[in-house]
């Protein structure tokens, strides 16, 4: 993923770090941080949220101060020590793992956002495999309209399932990730055929 960023392929936004469109359009952007919020600010006790693949971090720094403490990963080195001195909250850490390799720091609800579309799927078993211990799993992906058939496998990298015609199912084989609860949050129609962005909230047992 570093090569995403020195190679600007999500684009530049003249800016050092820039995660693409998906983490900076007001039409994607918006809904996402009201569900968000929505959901983190229902419960009496704040969470301990752990965004997996937190990117430039634009989307981050808005639901920080909804949370009891916000831990921040992702795999670029110099994006995480460009948001550790960028952004600095007292309830705001930041880590740099491979989430599928290395252990997760540990939380209430994690956050992967249009991440696991870009893994492999023996790397998204490999996440699933790590998400047991939270309570609660908020997924986005970018998926097909209409029917598809889930869960065709990729190389791991910029590219997604969408040019498979499919998308990520967690539930679906081969993963069959059980859950005691599934709940959309919010769907967002792209313009041009060019499916949904959809965000789930899978409750755990």
């Amino acid at each position: 993923m570093e090569q995403v960023y020195e190679m600007k392929l999500w684009g530049s936004n003249d800016a050092d770090f820039y995660s693409g469109a998906g983490s900076h359009h007001p039409d994607l952007v918006y809904p996402y941080i009201d569900a968000l919020t929505s959901f983190l600010t229902s419960f009496d006790s704040p969470l301990v949220v752990c965004d997996l693949g937190c990117g430039d971090f634009n989307i981050g720094k808005q639901l920080v101060k909804h949370t009891k403490k916000y831990v921040a990963v992702d795999i670029v080195t110099d994006l995480i020590n460009y948001n550790r001195e960028t952004f600095k909250k007292e309830n705001l850490e930041f880590h740099c793992l491979d989430i599928a390799v290395d252990h997760f720091p540990s939380g209430d609800c994690v956050l992967l956002r249009q991440v696991l579309q870009h893994l492999s799927n023996a790397e998204v078993q490999s996440v699933l495999t790590k998400l047991t211990p939270f309570k609660y799993i908020i997924l986005t992906e970018h998926l097909p309209e209409g029917n598809f058939t889930p869960n065709q496998d990729i190389i791991s990298g910029q590219g997604i399932r969408l040019k498979k015609q499919s998308g990520l199912n967690i539930l679906a084989a081969p993963f069959n990730f059980k859950v005691k609860e599934e709940k959309e949050l919010v769907s967002v129609v792209l313009e041009e055929n060019k499916g949904l962005i959809v965000t789930t909230m899978y409750q755990l047992f």
